[in-house]
């Protein structure tokens, strides 16, 4: 990489990073084109040279938010066999982070109207369904895939209701961990 795509790689991602500070105090009607330029003194000219249009400005924050959310569940799984300890560890670690985000997490549910947004998270959700396959097999499910599936589905609802009441819910996580025969 020369010294210019170094330079244009570092604007990306400060313009991503911004994006997604803002999210948390401003959220998604906040987070305009105006205020994210002004707040990292860059001008809009350079804002659509690297992503064109707020849809895909807003792809960007998703994927990165998401990039992000898996190494948390990718270290909090490592080293566990595939199975039930597995599939605790890993939707706790989604949830837990999802909690530190709040306002990405908002921002994102609020951006889920975007087509553009719609496509990535029926793509992540089913690569996330798969990545969990194997732990469903484990457990003896007549039907892994689907259980998966189910259970990206189940976390992501866990993951609102946590998201409404602003902390974590006890009651949410324990019913949900009930799914999975111990």
């Amino acid at each position: 990489m020369n010294l210019r795509e170094d330079s244009a790689a570092r604007t990306r991602a400060a313009l991503v990073d911004s994006g997604l500070l803002l999210a948390e105090r401003l959220g998604l009607g906040g987070v305009s084109v105006n205020v994210l330029v002004a707040e990292l003194g860059v001008s809009k000219g350079t804002f659509f040279h690297h992503f064109g249009t707020r849809a895909n400005y807003l792809l960007a924050l998703h994927r990165e938010f998401h990039e992000r959310l898996q190494a948390v569940i990718d270290s909090a799984t490592s080293g566990l066999a595939p199975g039930r300890d597995r599939l605790l560890a890993g939707s706790t670690a989604y949830l837990d982070a999802c909690l530190r985000d709040r306002g990405v997490k908002a921002l994102l549910l609020e951006a889920r109207a975007e087509p553009l947004i719609v496509d990535e998270v029926t793509d992540r959700n089913t690569h996330n369904a798969a990545l969990i396959e194997a732990d469903f097999q484990v457990l003896g499910w007549p039907h892994p895939e689907a259980g998966a599936r189910l259970w990206v589905g189940l976390v992501a609802e866990a993951a609102l209701l946590e998201l409404q009441a602003g902390h974590e819910q006890g009651s949410v996580r324990n019913a949900l961990w009930q799914f999975l025969p111990a």
